[in-house]
């Protein structure tokens, strides 16, 4: 009977003993919390080239009046997908280009929603603003001076349509490309800015960097930056990505295998201190190679992990346009042979077809949030530094990642102080973007205050920070 009870006793003990090793082998594999946060997202990443094999006009300088003479870079656009299907995908765009207008990004938007149910709010769709990289329509239609030749303008139309292919086939093959990834991200800093308008004046010289890592064997997938300057380096007659796409390529050469994105920040008002310089390409690789450097030096360093489940909101608000000009006005003012007599003449027509003239701005908002750890903001048009540095102050500036040139390239977006200085960038660029007046003032509080609205309240700047 004794020996009986103790063979009991030592069967319970045995499977006692193996459950405790389960337990520990379990415990031992599993991740602790910090680090299930930071392998919790299935990440893809892509690059389609957009270079046309056709000569086309480029976009951002009046002065050019023939197609493109050749191609010093080719230009992209990549993609980075961000969550499981069962988590609501993110999609990021980055493209090389001046910019491009709401209804191609909709249209892209369309499409991604009936092949792979991506949700408007969770697409973006950012832009370098190289002025070396081809037209597309709607994008300141009235940037030329005068009207745009038939032959010239077949290739604007085809290559129009490319590029929305392009678009849906880089973020379909990021979607394709989903694998577990660590994301992270830090803020740097590059010096190259500096304020185009007012000597000294303000600048944001903030580098934010998002890195994507493999989960498997910590492998960088891919590098996303963002500086607040215009892409004006070069302002020849051939493709090329600018500072921007050098720096791209700088990143990429850096770090083999990895797919490397820029988008600009807040910068309408921000040239390099280069200026512009024709085919300086020595002074964009430079630029490009300041912004690879930082990079370098924060992958040494210590990155935050970004954790949480992502929220997404898109919204647009009007801003209103300044009090119409007559008919009589616009018929005075456009036998003038210079671009405001081309935007005048361009208002003429739409009234001649019985169009009413543009009254206000449909502006688009957006904002990422991932948990506590990270909200990105998303606005549209050629917005200023003031915005930037206004929010950093409103908001957590250790946690908030402000883009400009997203989604929409409608106009220059002035600050109240940029409106009452006036000038190029606070109203008199308007001729190029088929506007017949200026933005009303008001703007900033609008476009703040939606910020506000869609910035979730823990991102807010604690009470008495500095």
């Amino acid at each position: 009977m004794m020996g009986a009870m103790r063979q009991t006793v030592s069967l319970i003990l045995r499977l006692i003993l193996s459950s405790l090793a389960v337990f520990a082998t379990m415990l031992a594999a599993a991740p602790t919390t910090a680090a299930a946060a930071e392998t919790a997202y299935a990440v893809g990443v892509a690059a389609v080239d957009i270079t046309p094999n056709y000569p086309i006009r480029l976009n951002g300088f009046g002065h050019r009046r023939e197609e493109s003479e050749g191609v010093t870079q080719p230009i992209w656009a990549k993609a980075i997908a961000i969550g499981a299907d069962d988590q609501r995908p993110l999609v990021l765009i980055t493209i090389d280009s001046l910019g491009i207008r709401l209804p191609m990004v909709e249209e892209v938007a369309r499409r991604l929603k009936a092949k792979a149910g991506i949700e408007r709010e969770r697409l973006a769709v950012t832009f370098t603003h190289t002025h070396t990289a081809p037209k597309v329509n709607g994008a300141s239609e009235t940037i030329m001076g005068w009207p745009t030749p038939p032959e010239h303008q077949r290739h604007i139309d085809q290559y129009t349509g490319e590029l929305t292919d392009a678009l849906e086939k880089v973020a379909l093959a990021a979607l394709a490309d989903r694998k577990p990834a660590r994301l992270e991200w830090v803020i740097g800093n590059v010096k190259f800015a500096m304020n185009r308008r007012t000597l000294g004046g303000p600048v944001d010289h903030d580098l934010p960097m998002l890195v994507v890592r493999s989960a498997d064997d910590d492998t960088i997938r891919a590098i996303y930056v963002t500086y607040a300057c215009h892409c004006v380096t070069l302002s020849n007659n051939k493709i090329s990505g600018d500072w921007a796409g050098y720096a791209q390529a700088a990143i990429e050469r850096q770090n083999r295998g990895t797919i490397a994105l820029v988008s600009i920040g807040c910068g309408s008002d921000s040239n390099p201190t280069s200026g512009v310089t024709g085919d300086n390409i020595a002074a964009a690789a430079e630029q490009g190679n300041e912004i690879a450097s930082e990079v370098a030096r924060l992958l040494k360093g210590k990155l935050q992990p970004i954790s949480g489940e992502p929220k997404a909101t898109l919204r647009t608000i009007d801003l209103p346009l300044n009090e119409l000009p007559r008919r009589e006005e616009l018929e005075q003012a456009a036998s003038a042979d210079n671009p405001a007599g081309h935007n005048a003449k361009y208002q003429l027509e739409k009234l001649d077809r019985g169009e009413a003239l543009q009254s206000t701005i449909v502006y688009p908002i957006q904002v990422w949030s991932f948990g506590d750890s990270l909200s990105m903001v998303f606005l549209g048009g050629e917005i200023c530094v003031d915005y930037a540095l206004r929010l950093k102050k409103e908001l957590d500036p250790t946690r908030i990642w402000l883009h400009g040139y997203s989604n929409d390239f409608g106009c220059y977006i002035p600050s109240e102080r940029l409106l009452k200085e006036g000038g190029y960038g606070g109203g008199a660029e308007i001729v190029y973007f088929v506007l017949p007046t200026t933005l009303k003032a008001g703007m900033e509080e609008k476009i703040v205050a939606e910020v506000h609205r869609q910035v979730p309240t823990r991102f807010r700047r604690a009470a008495g920070g500095n």
